[in-house]
Formats: structure tokens, C-alpha cells, sequence
């Protein structure tokens, strides 16, 4: 980090939840025309915190985690689908 970038008064997370709900991307070129590309999170994507993506680096790691904890979960609790 270069001595001269100076975050004083940011704010973490400020911009999250207009990204999370997509958002819209102008490419101009140089021959005058433009871009224009929607972008969208994923179906079912989900956004972890700072503090806990530093323990977990990959998908792989957050899936194996989770299947830890389901299997610890009593059976008989009604899971329901995602609508």
C-alpha cells in the first residue's frame, strides 16, 4: 500500500448491497461505439464477511464446512427448498 492512499472517513462495505443487486457496465471504444453489459450475481451466489472469508479461501472449503455442520444437524428437521 503507497503511503499517499489516504482511507480516512471510508467506509467498509458502503457499496455492497446496490452491487449485490446487479448493476450495469459501459464499455466505450475507441471507434466511438459503446458496451453496455448487465451484470447480475449468480443465482444462489452467496457474499461472505471479510473476517470470515480469511478462514475460508475457496468454495471448496466453505461447501466442506457446511456439510460438517449438516451432518450434525438432527435429522429430522424439514429442509426446505429454495424457491
Amino acid at each position: 500500500m503507497r503511503a499517499e492512499y489516504n482511507f480516512r472517513g471510508a467506509v467498509r462495505g458502503k457499496h455492497y448491497h446496490a452491487l449485490s443487486a446487479g448493476y450495469t457496465i459501459t464499455i466505450r471504444k475507441k471507434d466511438g461505439s459503446a458496451v453496455v453489459k448487465e451484470i447480475r450475481p449468480m443465482k444462489g451466489a452467496v457474499v461472505l464477511e471479510p473476517d470470515v472469508r480469511a478462514y475460508f479461501p475457496d468454495a471448496r472449503a466453505v461447501n466442506a464446512a457446511l456439510r460438517s455442520l449438516i451432518r450434525i444437524i438432527p435429522s429430522r428437521r424439514k429442509v426446505t427448498p429454495p424457491k
